[in-house]
């Protein structure tokens, strides 16, 4: 009976995540319109470069802090020891503070040196000067969302994801708007045409910070309002042994290295990319508008339903810990297991739609979209497949306790890339297909070195029928009935966007219907759901079940 609570706490807690993740990226989706439209594709160019940086830096300084402090945390939980939960988080913080600030410094005195180097673009160094102080703020804000994770909630987490994006959202477009302006006067002074786009992508950047802040003061007040519960558990601790807090510092730093690198070379595709194509193009004004559109429209899109991935891997790192903790190997493949299936039954069919949907979705977003991103769509969706079971797969392995794994996966994933990448460009000519093309590269590479890995470790074998096969021909079939109904809609109705949002609803409930015809997803495993309930009865009524 524990056993199922917990599986079903588990998997409750990754939808409560997995539903602010993609809330949060269609919030992040839906501000970028209006954004796009006042920056233009030149305008995302800039703002995609520094943030490419931005990255980095925080990767290399904080970002991996959730996931390290969730680690630590739920370890001591699993034994009851309070105290050095509590020493856990000062350390954690001080470490966090001071960090950051040093890279949050790099970032804004080396922003020219940066943007100059890195990203071959000099005026994005706007865009970073204003990000350098959201550096230190996600860094403590990243402290406390893994104390709440490691304790058993990711409700805070979720809550101050969707708090951060929505002031995020304001912020960027009111500031992108204005500084657009400014930038625009500057080009009429000096007779140029590129400041208004480097300071409207700055204004974007600025909605970052004030979007932090805003996530990091709402678990603060949450951390104080625990305070009082959390004492009377430490009232509860009978561990004689307090932990030193040079042993807690040097236990994160194992735990944290690891993870930086591994996320870190996960996420230098990106900046690798931008530097490769930016040298290959000799037109930079035709390089900005085409990295604008794959970056402020391709990888936005592709990184919606990944943040399921990204959310079921934060909350699959402290469950399968504690499993792995307590000696629990037959509920450790069983939380991999469920978590590998969660994860590909929404990144399956989100890769489906794109393909079939691609460039209606772009028009649907930007009206007056005049690159091609929604071909790029189509070419590349199947990387919403590989970058989430790349993704999870990483949780997984670091929750078991490999955390170098990951990093040497990450590194001959980016190895392979890098050359792909090179021969697409320079002997195949494809420009930023290319690009593309060498991105699913990396994204396939990654995901089978990690599922050969928690194979090796954990003997976990997938059901590649149930998790793979059958999930894609429901996709497949998914796909085409949605591809039938726009095609009709849009000629009887002529009306493209009405066409093509009744199209996604009737592929979201055909695809829903079909893992319950076919026994994909059983009442068992919808009961374990967040709405899995309600989800059975009215299966029930429609015979579905």
């Amino acid at each position: 009976m524990s056993k199922k609570k917990n599986t079903n706490n588990f998997i409750i807690q990754g939808g409560i995540l997995a539903i602010a993740s993609i809330l949060v990226r269609i919030i992040g989706l839906v501000y970028r319109i209006p954004m796009t439209a006042i920056i233009g594709d030149r305008g995302n160019t800039y703002y995609s470069c520094a943030y490419s940086i931005y990255q980095i830096l925080l990767l290399l300084s904080s970002y991996s802090l959730p996931v390290a402090v969730s680690k630590l945390v739920s370890q001591k939980a699993a034994n009851g020891e309070y105290r050095n939960i509590k020493r856990i988080m000062k350390v954690t913080f001080a470490f966090a503070l001071t960090i950051s600030l040093i890279f949050g410094a790099g970032a804004f005195f080396g922003a020219k040196f940066l943007a100059n180097t890195i990203v071959n673009t000099p005026l994005a160094y706007i865009s970073l000067r204003f990000l350098a102080p959201a550096i230190v703020i996600v860094a403590l804000l990243g402290v406390y969302r893994g104390f709440f994770q490691g304790m058993g909630s990711t409700m805070p987490t979720a809550v101050s994801q969707l708090v951060e994006q929505i002031i995020n959202a304001v912020v960027s477009i009111l500031a992108a708007y204005y500084l657009f302006r400014f930038g625009t006067a500057t080009d009429l002074t000096l007779g140029t045409d590129n400041y208004k786009y480097a300071w409207g992508a700055a204004g974007g950047t600025i909605g970052t910070g004030c979007g932090a802040l805003a996530g990091m003061l709402f678990c603060l007040f949450l951390y104080g309002g625990y305070q009082r519960h959390f004492r009377k558990m430490m009232r509860k601790d009978r561990n004689s042994q307090a932990d030193s807090y040079g042993q807690i510092l040097k236990i994160l730093v194992a735990t944290i290295v690891p993870v930086i690198l591994s996320t870190a070379v996960y996420n230098l595709i990106d900046i690798l990319d931008n530097g490769i194509y930016s040298h290959y193009m000799t037109d930079s004004v035709q390089y900005q508008k085409l990295w604008g559109a794959y970056t402020g429209k391709y990888l936005l899109m592709v990184h919606v339903p990944v943040a399921v991935a990204s959310a079921m891997a934060a909350s699959s790192v402290p469950a399968i810990t504690r499993a792995q903790k307590s000696g629990d190997q037959a509920g450790v493949v069983r939380k991999i297991a469920v978590v590998l299936k969660c994860t590909m039954l929404v990144a399956i069919p989100a890769a489906a739609g794109l393909t079939v949907l691609g460039t209606p979705v772009i028009k649907l977003l930007y009206h007056s979209d005049q690159s091609s991103a929604g071909l790029y769509l189509t070419v590349g969706s199947l990387a919403v497949v590989l970058f989430s079971l790349s993704t999870i797969t990483n949780g997984i392995l670091q929750g078991i306790g490999k955390l170098n794994i990951p990093v040497r996966n990450s590194v001959i994933s980016l190895i392979i890339h890098t050359g792909v990448l090179c021969g697409l460009l320079w002997y195949a000519n494809m420009s930023i297909y290319g690009v593309i093309l060498s991105y699913l590269v990396f994204g396939m590479v990654m995901a089978t070195l990690n599922c050969f890995s928690i194979y090796k470790y954990t003997g976990y074998q997938q059901d590649l029928i149930q998790i793979y096969f059958k999930p894609g021909i429901a996709a497949v079939m998914m796909g085409a009935v949605a591809y039938v109904i726009y095609r009709l809609l849009r000629k009887m109705t002529g009306q493209a966007s009405i066409a093509t949002l009744i199209a996604i609803g009737c592929a979201v409930l055909v695809y829903a219907a079909l893992l319950i015809f076919f026994k994909i997803v059983t009442e068992e495993e919808l009961r374990q759901m967040p709405g899995g309930t309600l989800l059975i009865r009215i299966s029930k009524k429609l015979k579905l079940m």
